[in-house]
């Protein structure tokens, strides 16, 4: 996405932004919530920003690992410039479509060839869904006072955004180990969108060289998806721990850290796949019908808006300080413009083990 449609995209966050914070507050005593706001310990709110700080690490850790394997000695800084940038480019397009096509560009400008660079992407993507409708699942099961509290919108956002999650999950892994059934629907779709008019003809047998080079990465390195998924699950979980140091930094104490995990993680579930930068309007909407219980009706509006804060809001003017400054560096230091980093850049170089 270039800087026009970034541009837009700040635009409509400050927009839905705007119109979330009247449907939200305008009934609202600010000065009860400030009461509130004012009684936090800020030792926890450090940590939330600690855990969102591990959040992004654990992607870099992931794409060192799957760059390296691919021959790319990618210093593990430049790795954290690149989750950076896909966190802050994600948050401001609809769907977080252009955080990594975004992190594919930075890795091109660092001499990684684009065919690795989606390849990690996708592996780093397919490992995120999977531990997404994983800790989902099990907070679905395993926490029934949970799923006790998720009817009316919020259950039927659950629905969708599980289907939505499942059916690119299954659509990936169909690409990945079942190519010539991915070749059918794909053809299939592209002849619907050429009839209705959508689109023009699809470039599946590029999209599926991309997938089948993932499939030959994960036969010839066993371990690497059971590591990806491991660092996964730990991102997930340094996030979903968030609104549980909210609780405890305004005093509270006696409910488990699973219920808060579980609460977020079905959360998530329901609104990652609207249409929506960083899900603004429904992810607020959601915390405060789920999180209700857990916070009670005086603190879930202070609690939202610290919890969004430090997980949303407050890291999106974090990365976009790191995006801005590693602009500002490749524009003042040439010889970093022009970095290239050591690597193999042919199609064979898949056959490694972990």
């Amino acid at each position: 996405m270039g800087r026009r449609g970034r541009r837009w995209g700040v635009v409509l966050l400050l927009v839905l932004m705007g119109l979330t914070a009247w449907a939200l507050f305008h009934e609202q005593s600010p000065a009860g919530i400030w009461k509130a706001l004012r009684g936090v310990d800020g030792r926890y709110i450090a940590g939330a920003f600690g855990l969102m700080t591990l959040f992004v690490a654990m992607e870099a850790l992931g794409s060192r690992i799957i760059l390296a394997r691919l021959g790319h000695a990618v210093p593990y800084r430049r790795c954290l410039g690149y989750s950076f940038t896909g966190f802050y480019v994600s948050s401001v397009t609809p769907s977080a479509a252009g955080g990594q096509p975004a992190q594919v560009y930075e890795m091109s400008r660092d001499g990684i060839p684009p065919s690795h660079g989606t390849l990690d992407m996708l592996l780093l993507s397919l490992s995120y869904q999977i531990a997404t409708l994983l800790y989902g699942l099990l907070s679905w099961l395993l926490l029934p006072t949970i799923r006790l509290r998720m009817g009316g919108v919020l259950g039927a956002l659950l629905v969708y955004g599980g289907g939505v999650l499942t059916a690119l999950t299954a659509g990936m892994l169909c690409c990945l180990f079942w190519p010539a059934v991915a070749r059918r629907v794909l053809g299939w779709v592209s002849a619907l969108l050429r009839r209705l008019g959508l689109g023009d003809k699809l470039h599946t047998e590029a999209l599926l060289e991309e997938y089948a080079a993932g499939a030959r990465c994960l036969r010839t390195a066993p371990l690497l998806f059971p590591v990806l998924l491991l660092l996964a699950l730990v991102q997930l979980t340094a996030l979903y721990a968030v609104p549980y140091l909210v609780y405890r930094s305004f005093g509270c104490s006696g409910l488990p850290l699973a219920l808060f995990l579980g609460t977020q993680a079905l959360l998530t579930v329901a609104v990652s796949a609207l249409p929506l930068p960083g899900a603004v309007g429904p992810a607020e909407g959601g915390f405060v019908s789920a999180f209700s219980p857990l916070f009670g009706q005086a603190l879930v509006m202070p609690a939202m808006l610290v919890s969004r804060t430090v997980s949303f809001y407050g890291f999106l003017l974090v990365s976009g300080g790191v995006f801005l400054a590693r602009c500002l560096v490749r524009r003042l230091c040439p010889a970093v413009k022009n970095g290239k980093f050591p690597g193999k850049h042919n199609k064979d170089l898949l056959h490694f083990t972990i």
